[in-house]
């Protein structure tokens, strides 16, 4: 059983790491040719069909790339399809989703507290929503909407915003983000495989045939590329939130959500407009730090929007507090099946992330993370398995916030 728990453990390293590494090269590419579409320039004396031209110098040389915007008047010899950094990043990232989250399901996809019900159903409702939300998105951009790029993504908007707000109505706060990512995610890769590379194939077939490819393509494409474009940077956020509790496990999780598409969209747009040599809207930098500032307040302040008493203390520091007693019975019935030398919660065989706290002195020298994880978020207990209260998530914060005064 040891053997298997190592196995399991290295075998979720090495799948995010393959994440990782296929997300860099989707990413990267995806990045470098909008920023080239967005630079090309038109010349007297371009090649018949030829949309616009780009020089750049890198790596010690120059490259002169030009842009057919429907087609070469010829198929040409050699031809790179860049569309394997996408199937690999959406394969990767559902590989990590099983691992972690539907073989973890009782403690990282499945809340009682939010929604009561069993495991298998529980898997079954996470593909549910990650393809519904593919059929969704793909019937709004076919339909009349679809003309109207800024009234689509308007719309696209609101969709996301409710997504996120019923995610947090189904799993635990931490699976609600990565599932609204996974859902982005799979938009972006399902926009390659099935409309992006197929309109491309279409193009490359009429070349071969003779044929004047159809311009609709290649404007189908490159509505469904722009899209990729701006959600990029929110499901990078919303990958990574487990790591953050405050963004994740908070009252208003799903209203930070919703926020960081926006930031997403502003930052995006500085580049864009940069690269296409259209000015330097550096407003868009001021309106994304406000966006975060607000994302910092909604994080802390739900307590007094919700009603909630604020915790006071007169503590000066942990050990020698007057919560403390009661903060380390708290602890150690909550979390120390875990967080010890020797767990006791089956399937756990070392402490995550080597944080023990078993003792007073392990404790104390993890207040921070117990008052953020626990205290102020409901990250830990994972699902809340050990069924730790409101009333004892307030002891931790107040045990914490008074030693820091």
């Amino acid at each position: 059983m040891m053997d298997f728990a190592i196995f399991w453990d290295w075998l979720s390293f090495a799948v995010r790491w393959l994440h990782v590494v296929t997300g860099i090269a989707w990413i990267g590419s995806s990045f470098y040719f909008v920023a080239l579409d967005l630079g090309l320039r038109q010349r007297p004396g371009m090649p018949a069909g030829a949309f616009g031209e780009e020089w750049q110098v890198h790596g010690g040389g120059f490259y002169h790339v030009q842009k057919y915007l429907v087609a070469p008047a010829e198929m040409p010899e050699h031809l790179t399809w860049f569309k394997w950094e996408s199937y690999a990043t959406w394969l990767s990232g559902f590989a990590m989703l099983c691992v972690v989250y539907y073989a973890g399901a009782d403690l990282f996809l499945i809340d009682p507290n939010v929604l009561a019900i069993s495991v298998p159903t529980g898997i079954l409702l996470s593909l549910a929503t990650i393809g519904l939300g593919w059929v969704v998105y793909d019937v709004l951009c076919r339909s009349p909407l679809g003309n109207s790029d800024t009234g689509l993504m308007l719309v696209l908007y609101g969709v996301l915003v409710f997504i996120a707000w019923g995610l947090t109505h189904l799993f635990t706060g931490r699976a609600a983000f990565l599932h609204l990512g996974a859902i982005t995610a799979t938009i972006m890769s399902a926009n390659v495989f099935m409309v992006i590379i197929p309109n491309q194939k279409i193009v490359v077939a009429d070349l071969i045939a003779g044929r004047k490819p159809d311009p609709k393509y290649g404007k189908i494409a490159k509505q469904r590329s722009l899209h990729n474009n701006y959600l990029t940077l929110p499901v990078l956020f919303l990958m990574l939130s487990n790591h953050y509790p405050l963004a994740f496990g908070t009252e208003f999780n799903w209203v930070i959500a919703s926020l960081v598409f926006i930031i997403g969209v502003l930052i995006r747009h500085y580049f864009n407009t940069r690269h296409a040599r259209k000015g330097n809207p550096t407003w868009t930098w001021l309106a994304a730090a406000v966006l975060f500032v607000v994302i910092i307040w909604l994080s802390t302040v739900p307590k007094l929007l919700t009603g909630e008493a604020k915790a006071s203390s007169a503590a000066q520091v942990y050990v020698a507090s007057a919560h403390f007693p009661a903060v380390r019975d708290t602890v150690l019935g909550r979390c120390s099946m875990c967080h010890a030398a020797e767990p006791s919660y089956e399937g756990i065989y070392h402490a995550p992330k080597g944080v023990m706290l078993d003792t007073d002195a392990g404790i104390a020298e993890h207040a921070g993370e117990i008052y953020l994880q626990a205290g102020r978020s409901h990250a830990m207990p994972p699902a809340n398995v050990t069924q730790i209260t409101d009333k004892e998530r307030a002891l931790l914060v107040a045990w914490f916030e008074g030693a820091r005064k």
